[in-house]
């Protein structure tokens, strides 16, 4: 099973990001050490071009890492007619251990890439690189994140038993059992709805703040990253529902599939667009204050914060046409 194309592209590329951010983090450790952009030094000049070919291969690791953590969760789906037990991505997930931390690393460490690569692109807009220390002392803290992700995917793949029962979705996935899921699947669907709703609405009006106003960023990113979790929980405890017309099948996954239209790739893209801008925006909004960026960095926050509220946007308007479109009533009028 190892031997799967599917697995070995998504071995190599793990591989490839983990030593290219292991590059990254020891060139960051003598970065720090050695920066002195007052200096005319032969080792200034050369650190000073160093830095682009870094950002090029941070920017190779993140569409590296966005196709993989596609792949990934595909290639689970795929997969899950190989193990007995399985209907879904979740069931591959749930062969061992290893499956659902994967998952959650790769997601972090796409979040991770995206952060730092805003951070990067807005440096690169003042000649003085204001936030060079910043930006590759965030590096050494991402690389550790990467080669978790290799070694624990590694060891999901290589773990692998086709002889093993795993659960399916509806039993991890469910109102009456045990786990995160199991309490997000349990979570009230008025309540849930509406909290889901009223954080949307927030962070919406906090994106268009700070888009017309250049205000409020550090509000709007912890909003961008409490709003993903929100959607995320309101997918497992009633927009799922809404999709399968079903009141006790709460699988994020299934929504994957070919039965449904792929439907969970047009919730999934915007909300992961919609977070990762935010998140932008948010952390890059008070470097504003800082003189070399305070003119060239306000119109990059507004790009970014009006790029998060159009994704979120166009998930917020598609979880709600599945709601009204469907057959299923979960709330009485």
């Amino acid at each position: 099973m190892i031997f799967h194309p599917a697995i070995l592209a998504l071995l190599a590329a793990s591989a490839i990001n983990a030593m290219v951010l292991l590059a990254g983090a020891l060139f960051a450790v003598h970065l720090l050490r050695h920066w002195d952009l007052a200096s005319g030094h032969e080792r200034q000049v050369r650190l000073e071009r160093q830095t682009y070919l870094a950002a090029t291969a941070v920017a190779l690791v993140l569409a590296i890492q966005f196709v993989a953590l596609l792949l990934f969760v595909y290639n689970a789906e795929r997969m899950s007619v190989l193990f007995t037990g399985a209907m879904c991505a979740t069931g591959t997930l749930n062969v061992n251990a290893y499956g659902f931390p994967t998952l959650i690393l790769k997601i972090a460490g796409f979040f991770l890439a995206v952060v730092w690569l805003a951070l990067n692109q807005a440096d690169n807009l003042a000649r003085d690189y204001p936030l060079i220390r910043r930006k590759y002392a965030l590096l050494i803290a991402i690389a550790p994140v990467f080669l978790a992700e290799a070694v624990v995917q590694a060891l999901y793949f290589l773990n692998l038993n086709p002889n093993v029962i795993t659960s399916c979705c509806g039993s991890l996935f469910s109102d009456t059992g045990a786990g995160v899921a199991a309490e997000l699947a349990a979570l009230p669907a008025r309540p849930a709805l509406i909290g889901f709703y009223v954080v949307l609405l927030a962070t919406l009006l906090a994106g268009l703040r700070l888009w017309r106003r250049g205000r409020g960023g550090r509000l709007f990113g912890l909003l961008s990253g409490v709003q993903f979790a929100a959607a995320v929980a309101a997918i497992v405890a009633f927009i799922s529902l809404y999709v399968y017309e079903h009141p006790h099948h709460h699988c994020p996954f299934c929504l994957l599939k070919a039965d449904f239209d792929y439907i969970g790739y047009a919730l999934y893209l915007p909300l992961f667009a919609a977070t990762g801008y935010g998140l932008a925006a948010g952390l890059l909004q008070p470097y504003a204050r800082i003189r070399s960026l305070a003119v060239v960095l306000p119109p990059l926050v507004r790009r970014h914060a009006g790029l998060a509220v159009a994704n979120l946007a166009a998930f917020g308007l598609l979880a709600s046409w599945l709601i009204l479109d469907s057959h299923l009533k979960l709330i009485a009028p």
